[in-house]
């Protein structure tokens, strides 16, 4: 793994390039540049207006050179697509899976932001984790054009797959494969130093997208979140979903409920990572994949799971002692 983790621009050789945001936390994420012969290919935009503006200036010293002409969004979370407005305004083409498009609406960025609104414990969790980031004035932008499965684009001469491996983190997760310079932009599939958090699953069809990583030629990757790694950073990312998996249908066929369970698993080497209550989603995504009739609450509901399993506690109110 790279120890270079420092907020911006970093070049990774062979006309490539990521854009990090430490500490990739709850919001803060990555995003690619892929150059060929006059033209560059972006990977996601961020999670606001600001941050991306931001971002496009610090790619000016590459893109002066190689215009944006495409950009990839790997899925649909806003963390990877709020900024999207910004670069379709330079006439730039948007590409991404067609399950991920179907999620790119007015209403996803319109309810992120009533949710920092909200009184009581999610509405504190929420801007706990979401405060820094500003969701006015953004108007949900999605692709020009979708795609299902696999799908090879030409940037300026050069080749650049996007396979898609959703529904896994979300419905239509997509990586971005470089084969000349053997690099990967791994969208949300690895969550490097960070807690993975399954919002759609299956977890196998997860688990078998970092396999699908581990058989690719591939000695670089960027993933969403987290410092750039190797095939190296892959590895832990597998494990810990294959741990919830297993502990998760152990406690299910032992006839646990969802709480009961969250509450009964150990967590041992994972038990340091960040986020560690992303547990509450990922042993609910397990249950509901074995049983239809497992109740499928809304995020809301979730992160305030989220929020209790870390020991999250909201400010008094004035005067409340």
């Amino acid at each position: 793994m790279s120890p270079d983790y420092r907020r911006g621009l970093h070049d990774l050789g062979d006309g490539c390039h990521a854009w990090l945001l430490p500490d990739g936390s709850w919001g803060w994420s990555n995003s690619g540049l892929i150059t060929g012969s006059g033209t560059s290919l972006l990977v996601d935009t961020l999670f606001d207006l600001a941050l991306t503006a931001e971002m496009l200036e610090g790619f000016r010293p590459v893109t002066d050179a190689h215009p944006l002409g495409t950009l990839v969004n790997t899925h649909s979370d806003g963390d990877h697509v709020f900024g999207n407005q910004l670069v379709a305004e330079r006439g730039v083409e948007i590409v991404s899976s067609r399950a991920a498009a179907d999620l790119m609406t007015q209403d996803q960025v319109d309810a992120l932001a009533a949710v920092k609104r909200l009184d009581g414990p999610v509405g504190e969790f929420t801007r706990h984790i979401f405060g820094p980031f500003d969701f006015d004035g953004i108007v949900a932008t999605g692709p020009d054009r979708t795609f299902e499965g696999e799908e090879t684009l030409d940037v300026g001469g050069r080749e650049v797959r996007l396979v898609q491996v959703g529904p896994a983190h979300t419905p239509g997760d997509t990586l971005v494969h470089v084969p000349d310079a053997r690099l990967l932009f791994a969208g949300d599939i690895l969550f490097v130093g960070g807690t993975p958090v399954v919002w759609a699953g299956p977890t196998s069809r997860w688990i078998a997208a970092c396999e699908r990583i581990l058989d690719m030629d591939v000695v670089t990757i960027v993933p969403g979140h987290g410092p750039v790694t190797d095939k190296r950073g892959v590895e832990p990312v597998r494990a810990y979903l294959q741990f919830v998996q297993d502990e998760a249908v152990k406690r299910f066929e032992d006839g646990l409920d969802v709480e009961q369970a969250v509450a009964s698993i150990d967590l041992g080497r994972f038990a340091g990572l960040p986020e560690h209550g992303r547990l509450a989603q990922n042993v609910l995504n397990v249950y509901q994949e074995l049983d239809a009739s497992v109740p499928r609450p809304d995020r809301l509901d979730v992160l305030g799971r989220i929020a209790a399993l870390e020991g999250f506690t909201p400010t008094a109110p004035r005067g409340v002692a």
